[in-house]
């Protein structure tokens, strides 16, 4: 049977892990839930760590599209066949991805480019699966409890809203321009050059950045140079982006940064970014500054305020465990310190206690882990937490400034202001209301269905008893051998319902 059973790598399905088996499922159906699957691995605090590495492994390499559908892509978007805007046009792709291929070419002022062409139909292909995806999510979060609390309609409308980013070429090159308006001023940081004269919605035009990659780790340490000082400047690059800018690179694996000459820094794929707003930027300080404290309950609460929705665990039990975190960390010395088993830890604790986090916030600590991680394949002994301490010591410095101080108390303000004007009008409404006796309140117990539903169950199954042994005891006909028939088959059944009705009701 196994030798029946085997993936598209060969491998017998029934041999292989749960988390492998659902990657694979994943490979099969697609673009789109391969993204899903990728966008996945970055929820550890969803679905557990060992799930989450097994999605880190998911590849969205893909065969390219026939010869000439480029060409033809490029004619749509721009107006013109790639040999008449093109000096040169390589019709071969250099690599393909499932979204897009991308092409060697030159300008005809001479700069040496890439062009990244989007694939032909799969902007339709991806609004099927969308839609596919929105109606089993809306099936989920009605008929299974157990689901409900993650919210899989928000979830996948949240994915269909990132996924649609991607598609869009014109996104990607504004993210490129603002990293490259942010780093003006920072010669040891490079991102391509877009050319928007040749660029549109689905296809994107840049510099070709020729350089090593970070992952050929050999190579580089060939070459000489202080890799742990290349490591730390491209974790100072990814901190600024960070606490300064609140816009940030959410994909620091080895492929996208390179070594360029003169030891400068390259940042490749643009098309995974991540913005987080004031509020969220003061909740993340306020954790931040939980942590330097060893304040547990500080930590916790934060945590339990910033989950997306109520948390189903106990909130002492999560206090319990970010006290027993907060001691095994707090005693040691910021160069042995491993930020990304810190950040595994924590997101541990938050998958165990069910806290679901905001997908920004999720992918933040992603990014921190994979960070810390690309910058140790150059130097084994860097430490992104050493690295990250003066940025916290200027982040609580920066709070406390008379112009943050000033923005809060006029957010305040604002406030303020709009409860003073909403308030009379609001109780004037429900005042109306009772007068009137039509005010109604309204209660959702979302564990009260299925209590009903077994209720409901259990008064059936015991008349259904007491029916049928009424049947057996006056030998209602039809009988076989002096036993009526209907009083068997229903006392046989009650039995039956009541024996499932109990498992139920133990296995909750």
């Amino acid at each position: 049977m196994n030798d029946w059973l085997r993936n598209a790598e060969g491998q017998a399905i029934p041999d292989l892990s749960g988390p492998e088996r659902f990657r694979f499922a994943l490979t099969e159906l697609g673009t789109t839930f391969i993204k899903l699957g990728q966008a996945l691995s970055t929820r550890p605090d969803l679905v557990g760590q060992e799930l989450a590495r097994e999605l880190s492994r998911l590849q969205s390499d893909a065969p390219p599209d026939p010869p000439g559908t480029a060409e033809t892509t490029v004619e749509k978007e721009l107006g013109h066949r790639p040999d008449a805007l093109f000096a040169y046009f390589e019709s071969v792709p250099f690599a393909s991805a499932s979204i897009a291929q991308v092409h060697y070419a030159r300008l005809p002022s001479g700069e040496e480019v890439v062009a990244k062409i989007q694939k032909e139909g799969i902007e339709e292909r991806i609004a099927a699966d969308l839609s596919i995806l929105a109606d089993l999510a809306e099936l989920a979060e009605k008929h299974v409890a157990e689901l409900k609390p993650y919210g899989p309609v928000a979830m996948v409308r949240q994915f269909g809203k990132t996924l649609r980013g991607e598609l869009d070429f014109i996104r990607e090159r504004r993210n490129i321009e603002e990293f490259r308006r942010n780093f003006a001023e920072d010669d040891s940081v490079h991102f391509p050059q877009p050319w928007p004269a040749f660029s549109s919605g689905r296809v994107l035009t840049m510099e070709r950045v020729q350089g090593i990659p970070v992952s050929r780790v050999e190579e580089l340490r060939a070459l000489g140079i202080d890799l742990d000082g290349f490591s730390r400047r491209g974790a100072n690059m990814y901190l600024e982006m960070i606490f300064r800018d609140s816009f940030y690179h959410a994909d620091p694996h080895p492929g996208n940064l390179m070594l360029l000459p003169r030891q400068v820094l390259g940042v490749l794929d643009c098309g995974m970014v991540q913005r987080f707003d004031e509020g969220l930027r003061e909740q993340m300080e306020d954790m931040l500054l939980a942590v330097a404290q060893g304040d547990a309950g500080a930590l916790a609460d934060g945590l339990w305020h910033l989950a997306t929705t109520p948390p189903t665990g106990q909130r002492e039990q999560l206090r319990s465990e970010i006290a027993d975190f907060l001691a095994e960390y707090m005693g040691q010395s910021m160069k042995d310190l491993r930020l990304s088993a810190i950040l595994t830890s924590l997101t541990d604790i938050i998958y165990r206690n069910r806290v679901f986090l905001p997908p920004s916030v999720s992918l933040l600590l992603r990014t921190l882990v994979e960070l810390e991680g690309t910058a140790q394949l150059l130097s084994p002994s860097f430490s992104l937490a050493e690295v990250i301490q003066p940025y916290y010591r200027k982040e609580v410095g920066h709070r406390l400034s008379p112009d943050r101080l000033a923005r809060r108390f006029q957010r305040g303000l604002r406030d303020w202001d709009r409860l003073i004007q909403a308030l009379p009008r609001d109780l004037n409404e429900i005042l109306q209301r009772i007068l009137s006796g039509t005010l109604t309140v309204h209660l959702d117990h979302h564990r009260l269905e299925p209590i009903a539903n077994r209720l409901v169950l259990g008064l059936l199954t015991s008349s259904l008893f007491l029916g049928s042994s009424l049947l057996w005891s006056m030998k209602a006909p039809p009988l076989i051998g002096g036993v009526s028939l209907l009083g068997a088959v229903g006392y046989t059944l009650s039995l039956f319902v009541g024996f499932r009705l109990f498992r139920a009701i133990r296995k909750s």
